[in-house]
């Protein structure tokens, strides 16, 4: 149980409410502090909310996401050869 703790958060509604209603953001502490307005906030939760959902979380995930599947098969068939390798060197 916690007793004495008041947070801010943004809520963002789902446009397409299938699977989720809402997006909750809980906004730091120090952000008030720095002048951010309630627009800003609101405008950066929707920007964080939009590209979480594109599916582009790091930093090679678009990347490796347009690569032919002919690279796909090349790396795979390069992993064995070398594993094939080392196990009759052996």
């Amino acid at each position: 149980m916690v007793k004495g703790i008041s947070r801010r958060v943004v809520v963002i509604d789902s446009p397409d409410q299938r699977f989720f209603e809402q997006a909750i953001f809980i906004v730091r502490n120090d952000a008030a502090g720095e002048g951010v307005t309630s627009r800003e906030l609101v405008d950066e939760a929707r920007r964080v909310a939009r590209d979480y959902a594109s599916g582009d979380h790091g930093r090679f995930g678009k990347a490796w996401r347009n690569l032919s599947p002919a690279v796909y098969t090349a790396m795979g068939a390069g992993a064995i050869g070398i594993f094939w390798l080392l196990v009759s060197v052996m």
